[in-house]
């Protein structure tokens, strides 16, 4: 059997009914899920810090050696993806279709799933989710030697 992820969750305003039906889901799966805001609903909150925190504990899980994944959930998901991406060692991507989701982690070793709760029904939300965690990273040694590039220019800008 795969081993299944750890999964960080962080959301805004927007998102809140979503990330409270992902929680339920993927903890009726069997995954570990970590709730990490915000916890009631609030039309001004500023998701940034919300999806920095969920980032940064699957960049401590994986230096730790835990297979970790992260989730945040916003209207469109793009404000969510761009925060998640500031913290080193993620790499966010903005899921919309199967192949958008599966893609990025089979070429990208996509770290953070985005998704716009008010783009997608909730089935179809969660199942660009599911399609996110249960694709593994190809491997192959163009998208390796790519991430590295990558990983290269995020040290060198420390």
């Amino acid at each position: 059997m795969t081993q299944l992820p750890i999964l960080h969750i962080a959301t805004d305003h927007a998102g809140l009914d979503l990330s409270h039906h992902f929680i339920e889901h993927f903890s009726g799966l069997g995954y570990e899920v970590h709730d990490h805001g915000p916890q009631s609903y609030d039309p001004v909150d500023d998701y940034p810090a919300f999806c920095i925190a969920a980032a940064e504990a699957v960049a401590a899980d994986t230096a730790e050696g835990r297979f970790a994944l992260g989730i945040v959930i916003g209207g469109s998901g793009n404000g969510e993806q761009i925060a998640a991406n500031k913290v080193t060692g993620i790499r966010a991507a903005l899921a919309w279709s199967e192949a958008t989701a599966k893609l990025a982690r089979q070429h990208n070793d996509a770290n953070v799933v985005a998704v716009g709760a008010r783009q997608h029904t909730v089935d179809e939300a969660t199942q660009l989710v599911e399609w996110f965690v249960q694709e593994p990273f190809s491997g192959d040694e163009r998208h390796v030697r790519r991430i590295r590039q990558i990983a290269d220019y995020e040290a060198q800008r420390g």
